[in-house]
């Protein structure tokens, strides 16, 4: 029965994003030739495009759906002239308009064929349908016709096709439908597009009360089941999986009606794109998930540094997603992914030359949060600067200085510094000089020494094991202790507080010992008598000069 001529130019579109390049031969017919490579010298091309499997197949179906009955047999590999040779091509068209496989872009697209049987390489099978007999291989053959070698349906497979074809049941949805409802846009029923504009969306909704359901449903189990379950699984359906499902049910019902392949690929490309569109949500939805629970899991631990690291390490899953998808969908319409990641490679190694600073300093800030050199409250130095770390950024690290201030350094200078962190000492280093009068005993310096000594062995947080109380030397104008011991404290403020103590005794031991700490100064000793003699002396020679001689 033949079909009305739709609009082609929306068949081209949507068969050329499954079948790349040959769409121009297939929708111009018997007019257009097929679409080849011409880095290379090649014969001479059919002008119907049979030079392949592919080009054979899309451009029959052009040829037959637009009703060239002149055209159409050419296609076919029989000796049937006029009218019968019409008639099978018909129901060829019929046959494979209704069965064939939507995925005509995995047909070959070279001259000498796919090459899957090469013990047949002049044989290429384009299909296989389901028949009252069992599967049957659709098959073209290469042939010689008028010196030129080209591609036609082979003459077992047209020997099988009126069969087949008295098997298909088309029921035309058409008669069911209102007159309006049945015309055709850009080769699409409108009843369709109703479906795809509006029944889509309200199966979406619908789906979302699904969540709903299991929880008023499933709730109370749970709370028979497990006392301390106070709350519903979930008030809806999560929409990533709602799109999912509706992928699923678009391409089950597809492939169960006996549809035209031009509305058979139109509903698997918007399956396919629903589901692409879930599976991604999904993903990303999962990288936002996994970044909650590290977050919650790094301020346990007291990591916060890692949070722009992790933020970066969810952009890029999330990039990572998108590539992916993007690439998947070039490989559901046979585009060639290889420039594209070869594209990507040449870009990748353009941004890395022209942003060879930013990369330095975001590899430093990796290493830092990596190695935890440095880390969000630490007090440490770095050359001049002093303060404690603020922030720790991808590209930078904020420091804010004893002065409250905030000074910027670029990761890249801090991996390469020497770096002094204050915070991390695990006890603090009591370390002083204590200088005594010159006028001190020997009895005197011992009490001291032995005071002091049994007074850091008695404070509470004081290693024993480092406690050093020693008379070192004999100054310039003292004689000099030095109390050494290792103090354990909390911080820094806890050591002040432990120091303070300690000297405030220190200085208590030295005063019950009746000698005092000496302080920066000399005292100049005289003979009473010589220094009166001379004074004299110093005088007389003044006031009584030397005469003439």
């Amino acid at each position: 029965m033949p079909t009305p001529r739709p609009r082609f130019w929306f068949a081209s579109v949507v068969l050329a994003l499954a079948v790349p390049g040959s769409m121009a031969s297939a929708q111009g017919g018997a007019n257009a030739p097929a679409a080849a490579p011409a880095a290379q010298a090649e014969p001479q091309k059919d002008l119907l495009g049979r030079d392949t499997p592919r080009g054979t197949v899309l451009g029959f179906m052009s040829a037959a759906r637009d009703g060239k009955n002149d055209v159409a047999p050419l296609y076919l590999n029989t000796r049937l002239r006029g009218q019968a040779a019409v008639d099978l091509a018909r129901q060829l068209y019929v046959v494979l308009d209704s069965r064939l496989p939507v995925r005509v872009n995995e047909l070959s697209d070279r001259r000498e064929g796919s090459l899957a049987n090469p013990l047949r390489p002049d044989q290429d099978v384009v299909g296989t349908v389901s028949t009252a007999t069992g599967q049957l291989d659709l098959v073209v053959e290469r042939v010689t016709v008028e010196g030129q070698s080209v591609w036609l349906f082979a003459r077992a497979t047209l020997e099988r096709i009126p069969d087949v074809h008295d098997e298909i049941d088309l029921v035309p949805i058409d008669r069911y439908l209102p007159g309006f409802l049945a015309v055709r846009i850009v080769g699409i029923r409108l009843f369709e597009w109703l479906l795809l504009i509006v029944v889509l969306p309200i199966g979406y909704r619908l789906l979302g009360l699904l969540g709903w359901a299991v929880s008023k449903s499933v709730t109370p189990y749970l709370q028979r089941r497990f006392h301390v379950w106070d709350g519903p699984i979930t008030h809806h359906f999560p929409g990533a999986l709602r799109l999912i499902v509706l992928g699923i049910v678009i391409r089950t019902a597809s492939s169960s009606f006996e549809l035209p392949l031009l509305e058979r690929q139109f509903w698997a490309v918007t399956a396919f794109f629903l589901a692409i569109c879930g599976l991604v949500w999904s993903a990303t939805l999962l990288n936002a998930f996994g970044e909650r629970y590290i977050y919650r899991h790094l301020n346990a631990s007291r990591l916060g540094e890692s949070v722009a690291l992790l933020r970066l390490g969810r952009r890029v899953a999330d990039v990572l997603v998108y590539a992916a998808a993007f690439l998947l969908v070039l490989w559901r319409f046979d585009r060639d992914v290889t420039a594209v990641l070869a594209g990507l490679g040449i870009g990748g190694i353009a941004v890395a030359l022209a942003a060879q600073k930013t990369l330095e300093n975001f590899i430093g800030g990796v290493s830092l949060v990596f190695d935890k050199a440095v880390r969000v409250g630490d007090f440490l130095r770095l050359g001049t600067t002093e303060g404690t770390v603020d922030e720790v950024g991808l590209r930078s690290t904020r420091i804010r200085t004893l002065e409250r201030t905030i000074v910027t350094v670029p990761n890249g200078v801090i991996a390469s510094a020497s770096i002094e962190t204050v915070s991390d000492r695990d006890k603090f280093w009591f370390h002083h000089f204590v200088g005594l009068q010159y006028d001190t005993t020997p009895e005197q310096m011992r009490a001291v020494t032995d005071n002091m000594r049994d007074l850091l062995a008695r404070q509470p947080g004081v290693e024993l094991e480092s406690v050093r109380v020693r008379f070192l030397r004999l100054g310039a104008f003292s004689l000099d202790i030095e109390l050494y011991a290792y103090v354990f404290a909390h911080d820094w403020s806890a050591f002040l507080e432990i120091q303070e103590k300690l000297l405030l005794r220190v200085m208590e031991i030295i005063e019950r010992a009746g000698t005092a700490i000496a302080f920066p100064s000399q005292t100049l000793h005289m003979a009473e008598g010589e220094r009166v003699s001379e004074l004299e002396e110093g005088a007389k020679s003044k006031a009584d000069p030397p005469g003439p001689v």
